[in-house]
């Protein structure tokens, strides 16, 4: 699912007593894209309202400033729709399967993060330029991973540290060494390094092999 498909269904999927004007809906879509093109700091309301053919004075009249702008719409969308829509897409993608070997787990959690993160650029863009000084992104974020991904992803770990195939950190250090690796693998792929010739598939295997080689038992 695309960034504008995204959009779209959360507009559609409002409350019945939260229902979106037209010209609200110009100035969310519009929002997103200067967000993720300039930065939440970087872009005027002017620039905003230029983009989304509706005059400044619309938007002040919905939002009283840009930071009410920013969490009336942009966070709202992200936190409401996009972040559910990667947990539960995510569990159901990447951890209904069973698996034999543990980097058999990190080729179908590469893959699937790597075709979401390249379908959703502009959102991503904005994640990582906002998370940190927004609270309430932190907040929701941190309480979808906890609550939709990380029981799962401890029974895998879990699995995998009974059967001997990876060392026996706790099950959260491995977590975090998946996670920080493969994170990392994306954001310098598609947002830091977005023109480099990368190799995808021999990226991916040489991730893989980095965080197996960190993992497996001496």
């Amino acid at each position: 699912m695309s960034e504008n498909d995204i959009i779209q269904e959360m507009l559609l999927n409002e409350d019945d007593d939260d229902q979106l004007t037209p010209k609200q809906r110009k100035i969310l879509q519009a929002a997103v894209e200067m967000f993720a093109e300039k930065g939440y700091a970087s872009t005027s309301t002017s620039e905003i309202a230029k983009h989304a053919g509706v005059a400044e004075g619309t938007i002040f009249r919905h939002y009283k400033t840009k930071k009410d702008l920013l969490y009336s719409i942009a966070v709202p969308m992200i936190t409401k729709f996009a972040a559910p829509f990667f947990a539960q897409h995510f569990v159901r993608q990447v951890f209904n399967d069973q698996y034999s070997e543990y980097d058999e787990l990190l080729r179908r959690l590469i893959h699937n993060r790597f075709e979401f993160a390249k379908e959703n650029i502009p959102l991503l863009k904005i994640v990582l330029q906002e998370m940190a000084f927004q609270h309430e992104m932190q907040v929701k974020y941190k309480d979808i991973f906890t609550e939709n991904v990380l029981p799962r992803f401890r029974e895998v770990v879990d699995h995998f540290k009974e059967k001997g195939q990876i060392e026996d950190y706790p099950t959260e250090t491995v977590i975090r060494l998946t996670i920080t690796t493969i994170v990392g693998f994306l954001v310098t792929r598609f947002i830091i390094m977005p023109d480099y010739p990368w190799d995808d598939e021999q990226e991916i295997e040489r991730t893989i092999s980095f965080i197996m080689h960190g993992l497996e038992k001496a």
